[in-house]
């Protein structure tokens, strides 16, 4: 239940978006084997609660050490550096939508409400966009309900749009509709409602959004607050283990590309596998290093068309069978 007292002090610094990310990383932690356990969308692999901590834990790791009063300008080097680490379909999605957060909050040194509805909606797009077929009913449901909710919120306000009760609202609104959004997958996906489970990777969003407003309100999250999610409960299985799972591997790269080279790549991509995931790690010369994920029948295939573009750096190739267990 979200509660609030009106006095309260408000977080909405450059150091409290750092504490975002430190609280973001032991939180997942703390609850990467309940998220692995109902992982089973796109591939029941069990491995969604790992690769967002580890993908998370990469962007703290690069900021850490950083002193800094520009939010954007942590928040794009612990994007760059998730996305140059991140690990499977949820780690490459965070890394993708904290760059998206970061574009419009460069040169920001106080998070408002006007400003994090801007970021919200940016980090969407980013992440939709990212991916050759975005599917609901997952982490981008809820990114697009709390994009929404910011932005309606922030529009219907009777506050000052800078201050502080506004940003407690705002906070307050987005938090409830994730938690909404994350319910509501276990009927936009058949696969989930087949289950009668939440998608992994929507919970593992609603945990990130509870610990930015944790953060920036200075509240401490609940680690029972999610146990009334279906088949999120200590005590229920690990559903992956019962879901037949596809064969094949991830291929994951970064490479520099030209737009056009970009395009081409994201085509033949889409062509051979699945799952495919391009985003912009930084700007070159020529075009952009970017981030590459995809789910092949077998590795070679997908590294052949890569190295036909490019020289690809950063490469792994992971079994989708591997359950974590």
């Amino acid at each position: 239940m979200i509660t609030h007292t009106m006095n309260q002090k408000i977080h909405a610094n450059s150091k409290a978006m750092s504490t975002w990310l430190e609280r973001m990383v032991k939180s997942l932690g703390n609850h990467s084997d309940r998220l692995n356990a109902i992982n089973i969308f796109p591939v029941a692999d069990g491995d969604t609660g790992s690769n967002l901590y580890l993908t998370a834990r990469s962007a703290h790791d690069a900021i850490s050490k950083l002193e800094t009063e520009n939010i954007g300008e942590l928040l794009t080097m612990a994007s760059r550096a998730a996305m140059e680490s991140a690990r499977g379909n949820s780690g490459t999605l965070l890394a993708v939508f904290l760059a998206g957060l970061a574009e419009p909050l460069c040169g920001v040194e106080r998070m408002t409400a006007p400003a994090l509805a801007t970021a919200l909606e940016r980090g969407k797009v980013r992440a939709w966009s990212a991916l050759s077929d975005p599917v609901s009913g997952t982490m981008l449901s809820v990114m697009e309900v709390v994009a929404s909710t910011a932005r309606s919120t922030h529009r219907a306000s009777a506050l000052e749009p800078e201050s502080k009760a506004a940003l407690v609202e705002l906070l307050d609104a987005l938090c409830v509709a994730a938690e909404a959004a994350v319910v509501a997958t276990e009927n936009e996906l058949g696969a989930l409602h087949d289950a009668k489970i939440v998608d992994a990777g929507a919970v593992g969003m609603l945990i990130i959004l509870d610990e930015l407003r944790g953060s920036l309100l200075g509240h401490i999250i609940d680690p029972d607050e999610y146990s009334n999610l279906h088949g999120y409960d200590i005590q229920d299985p690990h559903i992956h283990q019962d879901v037949s799972t596809e064969t094949g591997v991830e291929v994951m790269c970064t490479i520099s590309l030209d737009a056009l080279g970009a395009a081409t790549l994201r085509g033949q991509l889409d062509t051979i596998g699945d799952s495919v995931i391009m985003s912009p790690v930084n700007p070159t010369e020529d075009g952009y290093r970017w981030r590459v994920h995809v789910h092949v029948p077998e590795a070679e295939s997908a590294l052949e068309v890569i190295r036909s573009l490019g020289s690809p750096v950063n490469v792994s190739v992971t079994d989708l069978c591997t359950h974590d267990g």
